[in-house]
């Protein structure tokens, strides 16, 4: 399987001098996934949980809602011209009953790793219906909690500590436990990678827990929520204005610039604890 650092000879230049050395960064390669043997979409990502993230991906697109939607992930051989295995190939078998999704040209994906909508024909392919409603979830938060949770993701991100270059994403309990966590260059790859775990595990949909990003809150990243039935969405930067239209019209509450003891609710104030508001 692919490596999830890579070294390069670097020149570090700092006040006392400059010098040649080993420098670890974030790894980044192209996935192709496939579904029934069948190029759906590219992604670059850093590789590890792969299947994790090919389901996780096929979960935004309404592909597949449950863990016995899927039959099986595998890597494919033979996808260089000596017929090595690069691991960069994953192909999905969809259940019986499953209906494999439209692979024609004009639906096929590139996604780079910043932005995993590239390539869709139009901006009405991008609101997928999603499988559950998240309005009416119970989830409640006080706002304390929710404060350390960025310091939580931090503190589990065990790649980000060698290269300082890689997204993550994690999904957490109301009570602050820490369910699962991915790492990637790419934060849209991290989410679905948590999301294609949870789909692995059976626990689709995700009632009652909040999904905590790295970066900021993209339209996409609500979306990929919305499609795994996650009730809030907390990000340490800024969300986008479509982001914060699509939570307010789904009912998911939007959390932005979650940093130290401050925050800025978007949407679905509600889920969090009563605040004084003045």
């Amino acid at each position: 399987m692919g490596r999830v650092t890579a070294r390069r000879r670097v020149l570090r230049v700092r006040d006392q001098g400059a010098s040649y050395r080993p420098d670890t960064l974030a790894a980044e390669e192209p996935m192709e996934i496939r579904v029934g043997g069948r190029p759906l979409a590219v992604t670059m990502r850093t590789p590890g949980d792969d299947f994790d993230l090919a389901a996780g991906f096929l979960v935004s697109e309404g592909v597949v809602h449950a863990a016995t939607d899927v039959a099986g992930i595998r890597y494919c051989a033979g996808a260089t011209a000596d017929g090595g295995n690069t691991y960069n190939v994953v192909d999905v078998a969809l259940a019986r009953g499953v209906h494999a999704p439209d692979a024609s040209p004009e639906r096929n994906f590139y996604t780079t790793s910043s932005c995993g909508l590239c390539g869709k024909a139009g901006l009405d392919a991008v609101c997928t219906s999603a499988a559950w409603s998240v309005a009416e979830d119970p989830l409640r938060i006080g706002p304390e909690l929710l404060t350390v949770l960025p310091d939580r993701l931090r503190a589990a991100q065990r790649v980000f500590d060698s290269t300082g270059g890689l997204h993550a994403a994690g999904l957490f309990t109301a009570d602050g436990e820490m369910l699962c966590l991915r790492e990637d260059v790419g934060r849209h790859n991290a989410v679905d990678k948590v999301v294609g775990h949870a789909l692995r595990s059976g626990l689709l949909p995700l009632r009652g827990t909040v999904l905590m990003v790295s970066g900021r809150a993209s339209f996409e990243l609500v979306q990929k929520a919305l499609m795994a039935g996650i009730p809030m969405l907390a990000a340490v930067s800024a969300p986008s204005s479509l982001a914060v239209d699509l939570a307010a019209e789904s009912g998911l509450t939007l959390v932005g610039f979650l940093r130290g003891a401050s925050m800025n609710v978007y949407s679905g104030t509600e889920r969090l604890e009563p605040l004084p508001v003045s």
